[in-house]
């Protein structure tokens, strides 16, 4: 056999084995927008100048807008665009992409919001060092302010302390770059293909607020490894305002300015801390509310209201009208 018909087999051979590399790896980007198309831009703008490009971009749009179209098919990588004429909201927007892009065949799914977006070209690649390095089934970034990178988007607990500074989460241990077992979704999160067959996708019924916490719940009771790492970072428009301090700082409870932004957040919470894994929540909850509204706002009305959307959650009533009670007696 010449050199030269041996030559060819060996390059032919090599992008074969190139070709499955490129399948087993392959990433696909899953955003979900609602009305929002300039943050879209650069969202998809910096998710498109990664060094690790994603090999696909899914955009779920919850308003069918042609500009949002027009705007996804003028990336200059692979794109798929997913008009919904109903608003999905958040949790079935994110289910939707998410199993569009198993569908596809994708080997990770890499998530992103239309409000946030990568801090530098390198964050995928960091990313997915991370997830090899560790063998983790999902690793998400820190999720810093967009206005100040050095702070956290939304406050995290560790125990019985607040962090609020990226910082903070640091440690001096052996994996300096790897905070396991907590994870912050959906903003950058990455998951293996295996992890979501293992986990699921969102549950549609919660549409916005909770979502990512009871996938979160899931995770964790799968006992897959996962965890942040600490040197990516996400940003994000900051979050931290709604968790309002009490007792002296050691506490905090979650109190959105905007009714519908808490009629989601109630419900829902109720909805979660009835379900295995949550449920030795529920007693440290009821002291944490039951001082915010009585003690700090002196707001009796507003603790029944809480009491009232905890109930549907906790009875799985996930109407979206916001007075509606689904027959419950109060």
């Amino acid at each position: 056999m010449s050199e030269t018909v041996v030559g060819d087999e060996r390059l032919r051979e090599e992008q074969i084995i190139g070709d499955e590399r490129l399948r087993e790896e392959q990433i696909i980007a899953v955003v979900v927008t609602h009305r929002r198309p300039d943050d879209l831009a650069k969202s998809l703008d910096a998710l498109a100048s990664q060094s690790r490009r994603p090999d696909h971009l899914i955009v779920v749009d919850n308003d069918h807008d042609e500009r949002v179209r027009d705007l996804v098919a003028g990336q200059p990588i692979p794109t798929t665009y997913l008009g919904s004429r109903r608003n999905l909201g958040g949790a079935g927007g994110f289910a939707l992409g998410m199993l569009h892009a198993l569908t596809l065949g994708a080997q990770w799914v890499w998530l992103a919001d239309d409000d946030g977006r990568p801090n530098g070209p390198n964050v995928l690649a960091t990313l997915l060092a991370c997830a090899e390095n560790h063998a983790l089934a999902e690793v998400s970034p820190m999720v810093c302010d967009m206005n100040d990178p050095e702070r956290l988007s939304f406050p995290l607990r560790r125990g019985l302390v607040w962090r609020r500074l990226a910082s903070e989460l640091r440690t001096d241990g052996p994996d300096q770059d790897l905070l396991p077992g907590i994870a912050s979704l959906f903003n950058g999160a990455l998951f293996r293909a295996s992890t979501l067959d293992a986990v699921g996708v969102p549950d549609l019924r919660l549409f916005v607020r909770g979502d990512e916490t009871e996938l979160h719940r899931r995770l964790l009771r799968s006992g897959l490894p996962f965890g942040t790492c600490l040197d990516a970072v996400y940003l994000h428009p900051q979050g931290g305002d709604e968790f309002k301090p009490i007792l002296g700082g050691r506490m905090h409870t979650q109190y959105p300015d905007d009714p519908k932004k808490r009629f989601f957040t109630y419900r829902n919470r109720g909805y979660l801390q009835s379900q295995p894994g949550m449920r030795k929540l529920v007693p440290q909850e009821w002291v944490r509310f039951g001082w915010f509204f009585l003690v700090t706002r002196r707001d009796p009305a507003g603790l029944r209201e809480w009491i009232r959307l905890r109930r549907l959650g906790r009875h799985e009533r996930f109407f979206r009208g916001e007075r509606s009670d689904g027959g419950i007696k109060r």
